[in-house]
């Protein structure tokens, strides 16, 4: 495999973590760099761990593994984006709330079933690596870091944004995950091409 498609690879990846990532932002008053850097290490370091794990499962059990990894996404999103959008509908009521706390929006509770859910698909790319001739480590180091860097653009981006809009931000970045959720479903049931 190329540094190109590695690259491609790595880009494909990181999307649903960057679009993740601007929820994030768009959901806090506030968010710095430490609260970019944590989305960054959560996102990066499992789309950087999933494909090793998915490496060394390797064919035995990649029947097991896509066989339900769209309704584990779709559960895992589908929670989340409907609680996103119970507190920004709860937020309307509240007059001068700005937004998530910080500290919950990115606490480990909030941050690893995300960090699973957006991660899922590189753990069946794992899988294809077991077949092709990939050096494993440097693989999922840049894949892992291709992915920081854009959920910390992510969360920096939907911050900028939902500063201006907050609990309107907050509705739409959970309509965003259950959208994401209900997609990753429909294209595996076949519905969506």
């Amino acid at each position: 495999m190329s540094l190109l498609e590695l690259f491609v690879l790595a880009v494909g990846l990181s999307m649903d973590a960057f679009a993740v990532s601007v929820c994030k932002g768009l959901g806090v008053g506030r968010a710095g760099a430490r609260e970019c850097c944590i989305a960054g290490i959560y996102f990066g370091g499992f789309q950087a761990m999933m494909p090793l794990l998915g490496f060394l499962l390797g064919v035995r059990f990649k029947v097991y593994i896509t066989s339900v990894d769209h309704w584990i996404a779709f559960i895992l999103l589908g929670i989340i984006g409907v609680n996103m959008v119970r507190e920004a509908l709860g937020q309307e009521e509240e007059a001068g709330r700005d937004g998530q706390d910080e500290k919950t929006a990115f606490s480990a509770k909030a941050m690893f079933p995300l960090a699973v859910a957006t991660s899922i698909d590189a753990l069946a790319v794992g899988v294809t690596f077991a077949f092709l001739e990939v050096e494993i480590l440097p693989a999922i180091s840049f894949i892992g870091i291709v992915t920081f860097v854009f959920s910390v653009l992510g969360v920096r981006i939907g911050n900028l944004f939902g500063i201006r809009f907050k609990s309107r931000a907050e509705l739409a970045g959970g309509v965003i995950l259950i959208g994401m959720g209900l997609k990753i479903l429909l294209e595996h049931l076949g519905i969506l091409a």
